[in-house]
């Protein structure tokens, strides 16, 4: 996938902005607060996913205007296509000039992978962040999945709420073996694909890492589950079948717990994504430097893996990447990351000094030239 043009209007402080990137690196540069990542989250929206920021879209608009309109011209499948979104009362899509009713049928135009400032809040909060990291990327390439996860939240809420009043109505007890058996079938189900993702997912990230770092470190992303016993580890030989007995058999064994605390204790909504360098956990001993490494080897890793799935290299957006990072990794990052198309943001373009080949564009006041 390559962006040829992108048009952008009234869209946060962008009033008009028109870019015709490269097919490889491109660097956009400038001050803070001129409109830098509000170019990469119009990229991204390009993708049919949510913003980033996790804003309203109705702050998508320019102050003082009543409509934002992102065009994109970009080649993929191999032929020309267009894009548009706009942002009025609702958000309405085209793709090639027709009108995309629901996201279903737009999911897989544009695959792309984002790193934002955000995304260091990885190491720094609880397993729900990295949760997050391994399900959405499991949701681009799995859009069934997304329902899976649905539904496994649905039997799981219907299932605290009877632990926590089961208390006043102890006829609600019976209604455990029902909800534990549509729990462990569900989650049988995100668990094993999780695992299986997780280790395609550490063997690209490993490999980033040791490019990233030149050797000097072995990484290592291991999925920790709940539903099993101490001192045994998630491997994708396990069925979907044994994966949902393993956590229905979790699930007797915490019974008398759960129902003490109104929650439900183990399960994927309890699982983790644990990250090590040299068999030391990055959240609790990585630098930031270090952490930084981690998260892009992790993002850059999903990407190689959604290239695979779809057949052609996804959008590559790293916002504020830079910084923290050596000459090295920086190096690295501009010349070595593969045949995507890369749009980075940093305010010192000094810090791009090892680009072999690629635009550098400065952004000032939403508008922005090519130097």
């Amino acid at each position: 996938m390559i962006f040829r043009k992108i048009s952008l209007s009234d869209y946060r402080n962008i009033e008009s902005l028109e870019i015709e990137p490269g097919e490889k690196v491109n660097i956009i540069c400038g001050e803070n607060a001129q409109g830098k990542t509000n170019l990469i989250e119009a990229l991204w929206l390009f993708t049919g996913a949510k913003s980033f920021r996790q804003t309203k879209d109705s702050e998508f608009i320019r102050f003082g205007t009543e409509k934002a309109s992102l065009k994109a011209e970009f080649f993929s499948e191999n032929r020309e296509q267009t894009a548009e979104i706009s942002f009025l009362t609702q958000k309405s899509i085209k793709k090639n000039g027709i009108d995309i009713k629901t996201a279903a049928e737009y999911a897989g135009t544009i695959g792309g992978v984002v790193f934002s400032p955000s995304h260091m809040n990885l190491f720094r909060d609880g397993p729900k962040e990295r949760r997050r990291l391994i399900d959405t990327s499991l949701c681009q390439l799995y859009p069934k999945y997304l329902s899976v996860l649905a539904d496994y939240k649905k039997v799981l809420d219907q299932r605290n709420t009877v632990l926590k009043d089961a208390k006043y109505h102890s006829g609600l007890i019976d209604m455990i073996d029902i909800y534990d058996e549509q729990l462990a079938r569900l989650g049988g189900s995100i668990i094993r694909t999780r695992v299986n993702y997780c280790e395609s997912l550490n063997k690209k990230a490993s490999e980033i890492y040791k490019g990233m770092s030149r050797g000097r470190e072995e990484f290592l992303a291991e999925y920790v589950t709940t539903v099993l016993s101490e001192g045994e580890h998630a491997n994708s030989s396990m069925s979907t079948a044994e994966w949902a007995q393993k956590f229905y058999d979790a699930l007797q064994k915490t019974r008398n717990y759960d129902f003490e605390h109104g929650a439900t204790s183990v399960g994927p909504h309890r699982d983790d994504l644990e990250v090590s360098l040299d068999k030391m956990p990055v959240r609790s001993f990585g630098s930031q430097g270090q952490q930084r490494s981690c998260i892009l080897s992790l993002k850059l890793g999903e990407a190689k893996m959604l290239g695979e799935a779809m057949g052609e290299p996804p959008l590559i957006l790293l916002d504020d990447v830079m910084s923290e990072l050596d000459f090295i990794r920086r190096e690295y990052l501009l010349n070595s990351i593969g045949e995507s198309q890369i749009f980075l943001t940093c305010c010192d373009k000094e810090l791009f000094s090892g680009l072999a080949d690629g635009k550098v564009f400065i952004m000032e006041k939403g508008k922005i030239k090519e130097t």
